[in-house]
């Protein structure tokens, strides 16, 4: 029986972590995300979640708090955004390196200076490289399905998952969201096995100083080095995605909602021209397609979902036939290009697909994307492919005044 409520996608993320039956919640604000929070300690002060809700004192310490409680065996949330995943960069690393499953809740905003507290996904994609599984939503339907979801992969693999949506423009936006069964969430999401030992009878250091080389311990068992243990969260993370998919393949089974595993495409089948992007960006551009479409041009979406590992197998595939391909994206790695449209061509590289690449940087700092502007840039990018300029011209900044 389906329980469908309206509700924004900060709703969506608590429901999801209180389904999970998360044991500690650490929690400090930031917009757009604070009312993440705030829906998690009315759930645990009226007795609706029995978890522990810690306040602290910055989101350095939030994270902290889950790194220790996760290292005693509990199950735990936070979220954050902006200069707050920022201040927790450290601590991402820390989180990662300790094989610890957190699920970590990114309500995407735009980092300064100049200050701002609307939308983009700089804060999130500028920590690809901490070894966090990052996956990207859509709508609050996917931020729900997604939460949980994503407890179920992290505890699976040993590695901490970064459930990322566009803040105000999903965080505040309400939808129609079907909430799934309790039971039947507890029949999905087993409980959480740690890895680490923590007892008087039998003592551990955990994450001591550690040397270049293996060595030893005391028990004259060989051990790895730092390098060993680097490669195997790297190795981890390389075959995640036979995890990602099969976890959503297992939801599909029970709730009936399948949201693409790496990653989801629109009207693919005949698509010459395929527009690519992440989140709420690429929800747009499928409305962006059917307008060129309508013109006369063969367009299709791929919607990235999992930018971390970034589906390489799977891009090969889904754009070997495309003919040009736009990248639309809402961060920018300075000096170069958008990070999306870097690692499309990374993964490109010796494959069938020989198409080119034109790149498209839009909506930073909250700046509004329609879906004809996005038709109007794929034109303008057609354009310069056409006029063998794709080199030349790599970049476009939709809707920004770029003379002096």
């Amino acid at each position: 029986m389906s329980n469908v409520q309206i509700m924004t996608g900060n709703t969506a993320a608590a429901f999801g972590a209180k389904l999970c039956r998360v044991q500690v919640v650490s929690a400090y604000p930031i917009t757009p995300q604070t009312s993440l929070t705030e829906n998690l300690s009315q759930a645990v002060e009226g007795g609706e979640l029995k978890a522990e809700f810690i306040r602290v004192e910055s989101e350095h310490s939030a994270l902290t708090v889950c790194i220790s409680a996760s290292s005693v065996g509990a199950r735990v949330f936070t979220s954050t955004s902006s200069h707050g995943l920022l201040y927790m960069h450290e601590q991402l690393h820390w989180a990662a390196g300790s094989r610890l499953p957190i699920v970590l809740c990114c309500v995407n905003r735009g980092v300064g200076a100049p200050w701002s507290i609307f939308n983009d996904q700089q804060d999130a994609v500028s920590q690809r490289d901490t070894g966090w599984i990052q996956i990207y939503c859509r709508d609050n339907q996917e931020i729900i399905d997604t939460v949980i979801q994503a407890y179920r992969i992290a505890e699976a693999l040993y590695v901490p998952v970064m459930v990322c949506y566009d803040g105000f423009v999903l965080s505040h936006t309400m939808m129609p969201v079907d909430v799934p069964d309790a039971a039947a969430v507890d029949d999905f999401l087993p409980p959480y096995k740690p890895h680490t030992i923590l007892s008087p009878e039998d003592p551990r250091n955990i994450n001591p100083v550690i040397f270049p080389w293996r060595r030893p311990d005391a028990e004259g068992v060989l051990r790895d080095g730092y390098m060993e243990l680097r490669y195997k969260l790297q190795d981890t993370l390389e075959e995640a995605g036979k995890t990602i998919v099969s976890v959503g393949e297992a939801f599909a089974g029970i709730f009936g909602r399948n949201h693409g595993g790496m990653l989801w495409t629109y009207r693919m089948e005949d698509a010459e021209i395929v527009l690519c992007s992440m989140g709420s960006l690429a929800t747009e551009a499928t409305t962006a397609a059917d307008m060129l479409r309508d013109r006369g041009i063969a367009a299709g979406v791929a919607g990235i979902r999992v930018f971390r590992p970034f589906p390489r197998k799977e891009v090969r595939e889904v754009f070997r036939r495309a003919r040009a391909i736009v990248v639309f994206e809402k961060d920018i790695s300075y000096g170069y290009e958008g990070a999306l449209c870097s690692d499309l061509k990374a993964a490109f590289y010796r494959s069938d697909v020989a198409a080119p690449i034109h790149n498209v940087i839009a909506g930073l700092g909250g700046r509004d994307v329609k879906a004809r502007e996005l038709a109007e840039a794929t034109v303008a990018a057609l354009d310069i492919i056409e006029a063998g300029q794709a080199d030349e011209k790599r970049q476009t900044w939709l809707n920004c005044h770029t003379g002096n």
